[in-house]
């Protein structure tokens, strides 16, 4: 087996996580053996001059993102690092069967939510858990969206801590992001080393905007034609993950809307045009249930169109993601994931999920108190690395603080252990070193099917020791290889 020599000697020696490239010795796993073999080819320097040149096409690319949170949001380059991740056939099979059962679960778990709500009356999911949550929307009760679809475009959140095991670490139904960071990353990396994409070892992703068009349209209501339109709804050009609402509209030739471009008329949503308005059949919206329809939802709302939920439950249009998806996104409902699992499909989870404290549960709240230092804490309805404390990196001062608002407000948070997260090689001034990772696969859903992209978005933490990997907190993204057998 090759030993990849000048890699594993720059390289920073792995602690005690599992690292996805080299065994505890510092040689090489089979799977990065080609890589590591072209890597030991490459002249001094000139990896880090190809770094720049990459940072270069995203800064002309505008692959930004914007942070929110001082006085007015700050666009940021995402840090993008060149080394990637290499997933093997055999593991991304595996992962797959897990990833479908999943999604299949939530499916399910919706449409009960909405309809008899039988995991309630069997006694294996509290009505707490969502009497009283505002991502359950009574609106859909009783309703069932076009071909029975609620998740069209999911993303599952995996963390691997040894070599034969992943875990969920989160759902993402209600408008999961990304996936144009997982295009871009493997465009640039096919545009600067186009020798290692020779051969069609690696899986190929760029055909998703073409995927997510089809399954979209598949998901189209009775009253569509032939060619259902497809629209992009999008907030505006503040929003965080504007480019990529952008990036997709354009790449699967759909138009990109705002609120102001859509109006209700004779039935349908209709899309304004240069040749005036055009009914439209699906929209992949990108704002929240919140700010939808503001004769629904939040009357205030400038980014929603006015009666679009009655079109809606009238089978005029499909919504995709559906309205109250976000259920799923609940921290506290994860916690219950496995018995969902098991209910809606008679089996065992293949992808186990991370253990976790309920505080809203007497005994597990103590225990969260007891151990705060060890555990990391997050809000039930948070996302994009908000709201947590990671107990043992937290000073004495955000631990107390914190404390505080877990007391004051304890069905708000669940708890999980502080997880040993793999590692996989970065690119640093002193050479490669190991920075924790995880994966977020993309699924498409239709009544054709499941479609999971192979590989999807790494986030990396690009500071030593961290295992925040949210870009909104420092971390970056790398391409992710999926081999062929």
């Amino acid at each position: 087996m090759l030993q990849c020599s000048k890699a594993a000697e720059r390289m920073e020696k792995p602690d005690s996580h599992f690292d996805e490239m080299l065994f505890p010795d510092g040689s090489v796993r089979p799977a990065y053996d080609r890589y590591c073999d072209w890597l030991d080819n490459q002249e001094d320097g000139w990896f880090k001059r190809k770094h720049f040149e990459a940072e270069a096409f995203f800064r002309r690319t505008g692959i930004t993102f914007n942070v929110y949170g001082a006085a007015e949001a700050e666009e940021r380059l995402i840090p993008f690092d060149m080394v990637p991740r290499i997933i093997t056939a055999q593991e991304w099979r595996k992962l797959s069967r897990g990833i479908e059962q999943r999604v299949r679960a939530l499916n399910a778990f919706i449409h009960d939510l909405y309809h008899r709500q039988e995991i309630i009356r069997s006694g294996r999911l509290p009505q707490r858990l969502f009497k009283d949550n505002d991502a359950w929307l009574p609106q859909m009760v009783g309703f069932t969206p076009p071909g029975g679809v609620y998740t069209h475009i999911v993303g599952i959140d995996l963390v691997r801590t040894g070599p034969d095991e992943f875990m969920v670490l989160e759902d993402n139904a209600r408008t999961p992001s990304g996936v144009s960071y997982m295009l871009e990353n493997r465009e640039t990396m096919m545009a600067m080393f186009p020798e290692l994409f020779k051969g069609g070892q690696i899986r190929p992703v760029s055909d998703y905007p073409r995927r997510l068009a089809k399954s979209l349209a598949a998901c189209a209501p009775d009253c569509a034609g032939e060619k259902p339109v497809v629209a992009v709804l999008t907030p505006g050009i503040y929003n965080s993950a504007y480019y990529e609402h952008a990036f997709l509209a354009d790449q699967m030739g759909a138009e990109l809307v705002e609120g102001s471009d859509l109006r209700v008329e004779d039935g349908r949503v209709q899309m304004r045009t240069t040749r005036g308005f055009r009914p439209v059949d699906v929209i992949y919206r990108r704002i929240d249930d919140e700010y939808l329809d503001p004769l629904t939802f939040n009357p205030e709302s400038m980014l929603g169109v006015p009666g679009i939920m009655d079109v809606y439950r009238a089978g005029g249009i499909t919504i995709a993601n559906a309205p109250g998806t976000g259920i799923c996104d609940d921290k506290a409902i994860y916690s219950f994931m496995p018995e969902i699992v098991e209910f809606y499909t008679g089996e065992k989870p293949l992808l186990p999920n991370v253990p976790t404290w309920r505080c809203a549960e007497k005994d597990s709240f103590a225990y969260v108190l007891d151990h705060l230092d060890e555990l990391v804490v997050k809000e039930v309805h948070g996302s994009g690395g908000y709201g947590m404390l990671i107990g043992p990196t937290a000073s004495k001062r955000e631990m107390k603080v914190f404390r505080k608002k877990l007391e004051a407000n304890p069905q708000n948070y669940i708890a999980q252990p502080t997880l040993s997260l793999s590692t996989v090689p970065i690119l640093t001034r002193k050479g490669l070193a190991p920075r924790h990772v995880d994966l977020r696969p993309f699924v498409l859903v239709s009544p054709e099917g499941i479609d999971i992209t192979p590989g999807g978005l790494t986030r990396v933490a690009m500071k030593k020791g961290s295992l925040v990997v949210n870009s909104s907190q420092g971390g970056g993204t790398k391409d992710s290889w999926v081999l062929d057998d």
